[in-house]
């Protein structure tokens, strides 16, 4: 039995750490994309702006600016303890459903 509960314990910590790969990448692939995509639109901006026009006006940081608040909040997510919905949360939400299961098929 002690193999089988190894095996079984060396399975969830390899999806538990598959996972969190997971969303490591995720986060890196957002950041790449943010930083490509925000330099050519300041970029563009620069380049199409009037002659006269300042490079520093919020118009043109706006995407950067709103865009950064959500990978601030995909940041969060991946690098700290989830404060809502973390592994607390879940473990118990698992015993919550498996205890109304459990009723459910005792009833019957």
């Amino acid at each position: 039995m002690g193999i089988i509960m190894n095996n079984f314990d060396q399975e969830i910590a390899y999806e538990a750490a598959r996972k969190r790969v997971k969303k490591l990448k995720g986060f890196y692939i957002h950041l790449l994309v943010y930083l490509v995509v925000n330099v050519m639109i300041i970029y563009a901006n620069y380049t199409y702006s009037k002659n006269n026009a300042s490079l520093f006006e919020f118009r043109n940081f706006s995407t950067a600016f709103w865009w950064g608040i959500g990978l601030v909040a995909h940041g969060l997510n991946v690098f700290t303890i989830d404060l809502i919905f973390g592994k607390e949360w879940e473990k118990r939400k698992i015993r919550e459903l498996m205890n109304s299961e459990k009723e459910k098929n005792d009833f019957v």
